[in-house]
């Protein structure tokens, strides 16, 4: 617990230490007289995890908090509020456009959140899906309370192909309902089945002509685990692990 907690302090340092130099940025921009008429975005690539499904300080998954990144945005006339809604970081983008006057294009993903910025009403999608292709192949669904998670390949994880999330109640996802919520896991397979038939409906394929999940898994699943399955349960049985080293065999029979 003493390295886990070197590792949250550090964490926790790092972002007080951006937190400081952006702070200093907007008092240089007050010290010139340009802050009210300057607009401010944050945001970032990803978010990371700190032990939930059991990744810490890494962001492999599609779940609540690798998928929850900074929205900030400060323009010149908007009262500061929060958005409590559902939105797709590109939206980020498209509203920028809309608030400097231009027209987002219809063949954009984003949708523009300015009308709702100004009015001072919340907005928000039904539901957004999420995919994580890079260190696992998982695509989740997140609506209402819920984040449905369908694993296709785990990484070496050790996850099943299916986990279901209230984030409300559980936001750093500690108890798995999919086994006892059917209906609810339903739900999430009828949002992710939908998105993916529009999806590629709408030409969003590689250059294949295929869903980018489909080209990742056709080529052995993500790319630091092929060839690698001998090698890291040898070391789970070195280091007393040798339990998982059973479960990831039998979940990936034929890997080498």
């Amino acid at each position: 617990m003493d390295d886990a907690r070197r590792l949250f302090d550090g964490y926790d340092t790092g972002i007080r230490y951006a937190d400081e130099h952006a702070g200093k940025l907007v008092a240089a921009l007050g010290s010139l007289g340009v802050l009210d008429e300057t607009a401010i975005v944050v945001t970032s690539d990803h978010g990371e995890n700190q032990g939930e499904l059991n990744v810490y300080a890494d962001h492999h998954t599609a779940d609540g908090i690798t998928s929850r990144v900074p929205f900030l945005l400060s323009w010149p006339g908007l009262a500061p509020r929060v958005d409590p809604g559902f939105h797709y970081q590109v939206d980020l983008a498209a509203t920028v456009v809309e608030l400097a006057g231009g027209k987002v294009p219809e063949s954009w993903d984003g949708r523009s959140v300015a009308a709702s910025l100004k009015r001072g009403t919340p907005v928000s999608r039904d539901a957004v899906v999420v995919s994580q292709l890079a260190w696992t192949c998982q695509r989740s669904a997140r609506w209402e309370d819920w984040m449905y998670l369908r694993t296709y390949h785990d990484g070496y994880h050790g996850w099943p192909a299916e986990m279901l999330f209230n984030l409300r109640e559980d936001p750093h996802e500690q108890d798995d309902l999919a086994p006892k919520r059917s209906e609810i896991v339903a739900k999430g397979r009828q949002i992710l089945s939908a998105w993916r038939e529009d999806a590629m409906r709408r030409g969003r394929r590689d250059i294949d002509g295929r869903d980018p999940l489909d080209t990742v898994m056709g080529e052995g699943g993500p790319y630091h685990t092929r060839g690698e399955l001998a090698k890291y349960c040898e070391r789970l049985r070195a280091t007393g692990r040798g339990e998982w080293a059973e479960k990831l065999l039998a979940a990936h029979p034929g890997e080498p």
